[in-house]
């Protein structure tokens, strides 16, 4: 009889063992909540102000247009014309002032009126490479009314200094040449935002319970 105990009992273990294990693995996820004040900082708004360069003209043009519509129009950017673009931003506005970051992004043509009465929706990153936002980038999508003396484009996230980064931008043209293309804009972007600092031990402790429920479970036990 007591054999047959001992038996059962080492039946039994492998059992409740591997139920325990099932359990386990089936409760495992992949997010958890987690406070803000792990940030550990005050959220800062900061002020911008620097020179957005589109060149049409010379051996390295900053733009290209993609594939444009098949359609006779009298406009610069017939209606459904994509531009892809890299930009210089400076500081000052003439081209050859110093160069504090580039503008990495796209544009979309889409109004149907002709002349040039411009309405683009623009998707871009600024990148900065000077000073304190040196690696950071600011994320912009929006609506931007070219004719108009002032358009505004709203923030919608950024990386590096600019984390959690939510503001807007006032566009202002310095100087355009609607023949050839070439123009210059003036940015000042007033931005939200926490410092990269934040990005702290809780990431890492993360990562290594992600480690652990992916590793195999009888490896750790």
């Amino acid at each position: 009889m007591a054999k047959l105990e001992v038996c059962l009992s080492i039946l039994y273990v492998p059992l409740i063992l591997n139920t325990f294990l099932f359990y386990s693995v089936v409760t495992a996820t992949y997010y958890e909540s987690i406070s803000p004040t792990l940030l550990r900082s005050h959220e800062k708004l900061t002020h911008l102000r620097f020179y957005f360069h589109e060149i049409i003209t010379g051996p390295n043009p900053s733009l290209i247009v993609i594939d444009p519509p098949k359609v006779v129009a009298n406009s610069p950017l017939p209606f459904g014309s994509m531009v892809v673009i890299e930009d210089p931003l400076t500081l000052g506005p003439e081209l050859d002032s110093k160069r504090i970051g580039k503008v990495q992004g796209f544009y979309l043509s889409n109004t149907q009126r002709e002349g040039i009465e411009l309405e683009i929706v623009m998707g871009m990153a600024l990148h900065f490479l000077e000073g304190e936002f040196n690696g950071s980038t600011l994320s912009v999508l929006g609506r931007n009314q070219i004719i108009n003396e002032v358009r505004e484009l709203p923030i919608i996230g950024g990386t590096g200094a600019f984390r959690f980064a939510r503001g807007y931008i006032l566009a202002r043209t310095v100087k355009v040449d609607y023949l050839k293309g070439d123009a210059t804009c003036e940015y000042n972007v007033y931005v939200y935002h926490y410092p990269s600092t934040t990005s702290s031990s809780h990431h890492q402790n993360f990562d290594e319970g992600l480690q652990f429920m992916t590793d195999p479970i009888l490896n750790k036990i």
